[in-house]
């Protein structure tokens, strides 16, 4: 077997949580880089950053195991004061997404929304391969749904279920705070750690060479 840096993600531990188990000896915590820790700890006090940690830590509090994400959404924008929402949308859950625009306008928040297909640019204009347009002729345009909630002064936005890399380019470009509510899994029902509870039986062939 090769050599390979572990970390977090190969430990089964988690005494950094907990903390009534040994430590692992490749522990990230007991071996730190003290400078990356405090150049982490200091961005805390720029900007939001303060108020938004405190605020995620009330609403994983006060609705631990009892309120739903969506609810977690509402509570925070709330005591975060912010009114306007932006809503970024893939054109397959556009239902959702009408679902969504009712409940949080019935909590009182402006809603501004913009599907992913929005300005129907075709995705020839962007060099993509014409096989692609098996699935649809027109591009997702993620930078375009992030520009246009930047004009329109979003204070917060919600992914819905934008494609892979898309909602990437998405959290590069808003200018806003950036949560996800449906990450898209046609396949699972939208929701892909289905994949990861059956990678030991029905979806073991995810593992090269299985």
């Amino acid at each position: 077997m090769e050599n390979k840096k572990r970390s977090c993600a190969d430990c089964a531990v988690t005494n950094c949580n907990a903390m009534d188990k040994a430590y692992p000896a490749f522990c990230i915590t007991t071996n730190m880089d003290e400078t990356v820790k405090k150049e982490a700890m200091d961005t805390y006090n720029e900007d939001d950053n303060l108020k938004v940690m405190q605020t995620a830590a009330e609403v994983e509090h006060e609705g631990y195991m009892q309120w739903c994400r969506v609810r977690e959404i509402i509570e925070f924008a709330k005591k975060m004061g912010y009114r306007k929402i932006g809503i970024a949308t893939c054109v397959g859950l556009i239902r959702e997404t009408k679902l969504l625009t009712d409940i949080l306008r019935s909590h009182g928040f402006e809603v501004f929304g913009i599907a992913c297909k929005a300005g129907a640019v075709p995705k020839e204009e962007m060099g993509i391969d014409k096989s692609c347009c098996d699935v649809g002729v027109n591009m997702c345009n993620p930078i375009l749904q992030a520009k246009m909630l930047n004009k329109e002064q979003t204070e917060m936005n919600i992914v819905m279920g934008l494609c892979v890399g898309h909602d990437s380019l998405f959290y590069k470009y808003s200018d806003a705070l950036v949560t996800t509510l449906v990450a898209k899994d046609r396949v699972m029902g939208h929701n892909p750690a289905a994949a990861l509870y059956t990678s030991n039986s029905y979806y073991k062939g995810l593992k090269e060479n299985q």
